[in-house]
């Protein structure tokens, strides 16, 4: 395992994932100043989940051929961009266009991945890829507190107080999009760490390749060669973590980081066959897993855009106080899944610890709409995260074991594209139903959670 090349890796997804953080919460707020309807909130969600699925296995396929460098450096330098879009933004066009730019740049994640598969053992590739779970996480909650920091006016008083009046008056004239010139910066960091601090790799193997033809097979041949062997079977480095492990050390956003990057896009008809296909080599219950799945990111994912609106509207409550509510899901999430989930799933079955999640996730998210104070509203978004944090690595890892370890790898590429979906089409759904009435997101959402709780409870009485 090459360390520093770990580390960069590291860095530049950590970084990349803050820079998402900061614009999250603020999103709703800012297309508001735009006269955005419920709708066309979460159509600015959706439009950078569903430009990401289409172009993620994109990236990932040309980084085989190109390399990883090239990749990363194109998508990192289309993310500055995104960012300085998104901060200078006009009109409610421009966002649109930054949001997309951001979703069809966002290759990072799948090339990150195959970067890791390249200079990781089959011992060490779980670990490797285990750091973009832990990059996901402390970036979902250092995202949102800094971005409530950056919007605080007593941030923009204490840069007037230095004599930087100018900057003072712009931050307050560009206050939502404030957050997105920092982002951008933060991406610019991660170009630059990519392009002097971080090794190709695929030419590499390329060189290695042509060496190993000749007479002569080195010690340095056979590297190349062992390098090139771990990256062919990407699919089945994680058969320990599927077999075993379980639901320990999943990250925040597990779903994202553990599945080969170079799948068929969910919107392509060969990602379809080949869900129909492992359905039918599969376990009894693939098909209920895989529909929980869906609908378990769908309602996360729905939140996105009703829960900041129902928050100001409702309880007054400002964008800084909406950021560190999306700070405090993200810390959850960390504490839970980085830690607590290790000894929950070794006293627990892990399809008891599913049907607990999922009971707590539904009536979290429904319970929302009941919220008559911040007090209680941060009681019912702690239910619900605590929920989520219980059923994500547990649904991951059941799904691993009713695949098999041969398929593992193709069916969690499966479980990704279906995770994105809902996370494309949630955001646009909660929008919808808050234009219709600002309670239906949550009651209508939590509703159709419980058929995952039937799932669960379905599970628990099999095993």
């Amino acid at each position: 395992m090459k360390k520093g090349s770990l580390a960069t890796v590291f860095l530049v997804v950590l970084i990349d994932l803050i820079g998402f953080g900061l614009v999250l919460p603020l999103l709703p707020f800012y297309a508001r100043e735009f006269a955005a309807t419920p709708v066309v909130i979460g159509l600015l969600y959706s439009i950078y989940s569903v430009a990401q699925l289409i172009f993620s296995p994109i990236w990932g396929s040309l980084s085989d051929r190109l390399g990883r460098r090239p990749i990363m450096l194109l998508s990192t330098g289309g993310a500055v961009v995104a960012y300085i879009i998104f901060g200078l933004a006009g009109s409610l066009v421009v966002l649109f266009v930054s949001r997309l730019v951001a979703g069809v740049m966002g290759g990072n994640i799948a090339t990150a991945q195959a970067y890791i598969a390249d200079v990781t053992s089959d011992e060490d590739r779980a670990k490797g890829m285990g750091l973009i779970g832990a990059a996901f996480g402390i970036g979902f909650v250092l995202g949102p507190a800094l971005a409530a920091g950056l919007i605080h006016p007593g941030f923009q008083e204490w840069v007037g107080a230095m004599g930087l009046t100018g900057l003072a008056e712009f931050m307050e004239l560009r206050r939502f999009g404030l957050p997105g010139f920092f982002a951008a910066f933060l991406s610019l960091c991660s170009f630059l760490m990519v392009l002097f601090f971080l090794p190709e790799t695929v030419a590499r193997e390329s060189d290695a390749k042509e060496r190993a033809a000749g007479d002569s097979v080195t010690k340095e041949h056979a590297a190349g060669d062992s390098v090139a062997k771990e990256h062919a079977a990407g699919d089945s480095v994680t058969k320990e973590r599927a077999a075993g492990k379980g639901a320990s050390g999943e990250s925040a956003a597990s779903e994202n980081v553990t599945a080969p990057p170079n799948r068929p896009s969910v919107f392509m008809p060969a990602f379809w066959r080949n869900l129909s296909a492992q359905q039918k080599a599969g376990g009894g219950s693939l098909k209920l897993l895989l529909g929980a799945l869906f609908l378990l990111s769908f309602g996360q994912a729905s939140l996105y855009s009703a829960f900041p609106l129902f928050a100001e509207s409702m309880l007054d409550m400002t964008p800084e106080q909406v950021g560190i509510q999306f700070f405090y899901i993200g810390l959850i999430a960390v504490i839970v899944q980085g830690g607590l989930i290790r000894p929950l799933s070794r006293w627990f079955p892990e399809a008891n610890l599913f049907f607990t999640g999922n009971i707590l996730m539904t009536f979290g998210l429904g319970a929302i709409a009941l919220s008559q104070s911040v007090s209680m509203l941060t009681v019912f978004l702690g239910i619900m995260a605590l929920g989520h944090s219980l059923n994500l690595p547990t649904i991951n890892s059941l799904i691993s074991k009713e695949a098999g370890s041969k398929s593992y790898g193709s069916m969690m590429g499966i479980a990704q594209g279906l995770s994105g979906l809902g996370r494309a089409i949630g955001p646009t759904w909660g929008g919808f139903l808050y234009g219709v009435m600002v309670y239906l997101p949550f009651y209508i959402t939590a509703l159709a959670l419980t058929v995952t709780i039937w799932i669960g409870w379905k599970l628990m009485r099999r095993k």
